[in-house]
């Protein structure tokens, strides 16, 4: 398959891409580095990446950022940082993809525990997540040609524990194989509509 993988350059987007180049074709998508530059904050910089590419198989998309800080302290501007980049970025690049994608293909989006399982500091990214998982499964309902979609919603992630383990008290950190294997369990199983959760 070739495979379009947005934030390939990430702590996920790394391992994902050495786990699927084993056996796929990757197209290593990101803002500032891989064989392809992309701003998901854009649609147009969206649709030039699909341009460039042409038809695939699968996308993966392991990026996107949102505001984390204190309640009290969050404004309207916070919340759109995280509805412009990790929310609308992602569902863009299902929206504009959807007309460059092989029939049967699929897409696979990131959101994250904080949808259920909240912490301190972080409402700005719990509900971002939360939104990314209900557009997976009402986007499933309606695509077309076999097209299939799924989000993987990790823990923390082993890689990360040193800099975030703070911020998660008690959770234990997922190993980085554990969370590859959630998006080889998208891309090349038969699930849609699926929220693939790496805990």
């Amino acid at each position: 398959m070739k495979i379009i993988i947005v934030g390939a350059t990430g702590t996920i987007g790394k391992v994902v891409s050495s786990e699927l180049g084993k056996r796929h074709e990757i197209i290593k998508a990101a803002s500032k580095s891989g064989d392809v530059k992309v701003d998901i904050t854009s649609s147009s910089s969206i649709k030039d990446l699909f341009k460039h590419v042409g038809k695939f198989d699968a996308l993966i998309s392991a990026t996107g950022t949102a505001a984390f800080g204190p309640f009290y302290s969050l404004t309207e501007d916070d919340f759109y940082k995280g509805i412009k980049s990790k929310m609308m970025g992602q569902i863009n690049l299902v929206m504009i993809g959807k007309d460059f994608i092989n029939d049967n293909g699929s897409f696979t989006l990131t959101s994250g525990i904080l949808w259920k399982d909240p912490i301190k500091n972080g409402a700005g990214l719990s509900f971002v997540n939360g939104a990314l998982n209900s557009f997976g499964i009402s986007a499933a309902v309606e695509l077309q040609k076999g097209i299939r979609i799924n989000v993987v919603s990790p823990g923390l992630v082993e890689d990360s524990a040193a800099t975030l383990g703070a911020a998660f008290p008690g959770q234990i950190p997922v190993s980085m194989h554990r969370v590859a294997q959630g998006y080889v369990r998208s891309v090349e199983g038969f699930s849609t509509g699926q929220v693939i959760e790496i805990l």
